[in-house]
């Protein structure tokens, strides 16, 4: 049914990534399925914030935001025989919803919120995935 799933992580929330790496990690090992697993780096939203900052700081935060997700990822997806990891800067669900489009993804899995809010609400960026994805959407708590 799926072939291709893309599940979202936060290196910054790590534990709050678990729950939806398991899941993603049992679905496309049962199904089969190649597995993305994408961290977006938030950009500085204006550009005159990013003034401030030196012309190799983004290059320097994308470099470590991919070894944290590399260091985190070994061992992790053991079951599952094709994994690809991927590190982007911007908007998060539009480079999510953009990245999905790109590697055809059937399946997008995402966690509910950042796991120290208290509410029962899923967070923004889930959300706005889940309202404008083609693909199905597992958001997990």
């Amino acid at each position: 049914m799926f072939k291709t799933i893309l599940l979202s992580v936060d290196v910054n929330d790590l534990k709050g990534s678990e729950r939806p790496a398991e899941a993603a990690a049992n679905l496309a090992s049962a199904e089969g399925a190649e597995l993305h697993v994408m961290n977006v780096v938030p950009d500085f939203g204006m550009a005159i914030v990013g003034a401030y900052f030196s012309a190799t700081h983004n290059k320097e935060i994308l470099a470590q935001a991919k070894a944290a997700l590399e260091d985190w990822a070994v061992g992790r997806f053991d079951g599952v025989e094709n994994v690809r990891l991927h590190v982007d800067q911007g908007t998060i669900y539009d480079l999510v919803l953009t990245e999905a489009k790109k590697v055809k993804a059937d399946a997008i899995i995402v966690g509910a919120h950042k796991s120290q809010l208290k509410d029962y609400l899923i967070g923004p960026n889930a959300a706005r995935i889940a309202r404008h994805a083609k693909q199905s959407v597992f958001v997990i708590r």
